[in-house]
């Protein structure tokens, strides 16, 4: 999936007078709208082109929300949404807490703090594999190193990527030991992952790589692999600083 700007989402206004309902159905918006069925604001099926995407959307949020009197903002509910912004491509959320208030974050992928999963072969969301970047370190032992050393390369000089750059670079060490250096690499991250574990002897495989895009991507649909004794796991990471 590309990186596509847009925004998703919906802010719950909760039961609003008639009249309140009838301006806030009436109010002209590019990104937003107002839904009396759900009395929620929700995003247009058919999205523009032209404007800022996160400006336009802040302004229409604010605007809708400023038809609510006063009295009413203890009905609305709230809600997020969120916005993929053009040009520097960040992921921003706007959300509306209980009560009416406004808050806008920008989202900062960190793994420190990312849940593990188990890794399963085809069955996770990841970025298109043709346009996958690999960056990372993966270490392990093999009962023939140089033979192990040299699959791993094999894969990586002959997939058939839209953009054949980077490096990977293969060391076998006397020892056994195989040291898998990748730095932009355009290679389907699960086959690297299942030639890794054909290769290596049980409970070896340690390091992590990360799995990006060349092209624009969005940052939830990061994910880094991470290797611990042999075992693999999948990491999505935590986009926002805190949940508040």
């Amino acid at each position: 999936m590309f990186y596509d700007p847009g925004c998703f989402g919906r802010v719950q206004l909760g039961a609003q007078p008639s009249d309140v309902q009838r301006r806030l159905t009436a109010l002209p918006g590019e990104w937003l709208e107002f839904d009396p069925a759900s009395t929620s604001i929700v995003v247009r099926h058919v999205q523009p082109t032209a404007s800022p995407s996160l400006s336009t959307i802040a302004g229409e949020l604010v605007r809708m929300i400023a038809e609510v009197p006063g009295a009413q903002h203890a009905a609305i509910q709230g809600g997020d949404l969120l916005v993929h912004t053009e040009g520097a491509m960040h992921l921003v959320r706007l959300r509306v807490e209980a009560g009416g208030a406004i808050h806008i974050r920008w989202a900062h992928p960190d793994y420190a703090r990312a849940q593990k999963r188990p890794w399963q072969r085809g069955a996770h969301d990841l970025v298109e594999t043709k346009v996958q970047r690999l960056n990372g370190e993966v270490t392990f032992t093999a009962a023939d190193a140089m033979k192990a050393a040299a699959a791993v390369q094999h894969v990586a000089d002959t997939y058939e990527g839209l953009y054949p750059e980077g490096e990977c670079s293969t060391v076998a060490a006397k020892d056994g030991t195989v040291t898998v250096v990748l730095r932009d690499v355009n290679l389907d991250a699960e086959l690297l992952v299942a030639t890794l574990q054909q290769h290596a002897r049980p409970n070896t495989l340690a390091g992590r790589f990360d799995v990006a895009s060349f092209a624009a991507e969005a940052p939830e649909h990061l994910v880094r692999f991470t290797f611990e004794a042999g075992a693999v796991w999948l990491q999505r990471p935590v986009l926002w600083d805190s949940d508040t």
